[in-house]
């Protein structure tokens, strides 16, 4: 049992992007699949002081919110066995954010795929705001910037990621619509 769980965390692995992991993975990986895990909703619930925002001006970035009946489409990466300790210290850093790591079943065109690592940031972080308006996340969302970029364009590009799987989700569709009546959809 020991030995199958070493190997276990020495192979290859999965990893379940449904951020900006879809966008910019920034890893090395060997192969993209679109999927979705069920029972969660993606929600701009999580303050972001350290990538979208600063700790005076923090923005919103997403998390996973459990939600029966829910499901939540991604991409997932698999990571090769040889970089599979590099990944997950750089993945682990970059999401030190108030997000810690579990597994879930990822459901792809190919079959599911079981103990896929996914980054999930929930209520007993620091940073973690929970359910704001669609309006006050916007507002937010459109005054922020971080050492990653404006907050805007982490909006924007999740938005484009959703429409290039060929699905949408309806939170970030709503975000976005409030950023185009504040912009007066100029940039949206």
């Amino acid at each position: 049992m020991e030995q199958q769980q070493q190997q276990q965390q020495q192979g290859e692995v999965w990893v379940f992007g449904y951020g900006s992991l879809m966008f910019r993975p920034d890893f090395p990986h060997v192969e993209r699949r679109a999927g979705h895990v069920t029972g969660w909703s993606r929600r701009f619930w999580q303050a972001s002081i350290d990538h979208r925002g600063t700790p005076d001006a923090p923005g919103r970035v997403v998390t996973l919110v459990a939600t029966p009946g829910a499901v939540c489409w991604g991409v997932a990466f698999r990571v090769a066995a040889e970089h599979r300790a590099e990944v997950l210290a750089r993945l682990d850093h970059r999401e030190s954010g108030g997000y810690r790591r579990q597994t879930m079943a990822l459901f792809t065109a190919a079959g599911v795929l079981d103990d896929v690592i996914v980054y999930v940031a929930d209520e007993t972080n620091p940073h973690y705001v929970g359910n704001e308006d669609e309006r006050e996340i916007a507002a937010i969302v459109d005054a922020a910037i971080g050492p990653s970029g404006a907050n805007r364009d982490y909006v924007l590009q999740l938005s484009a990621a959703l429409a290039q799987l060929g699905t949408e989700d309806a939170h970030v569709s709503q975000i976005v619509a409030a950023l185009s009546v504040l912009l007066g959809d100029n940039e949206v």
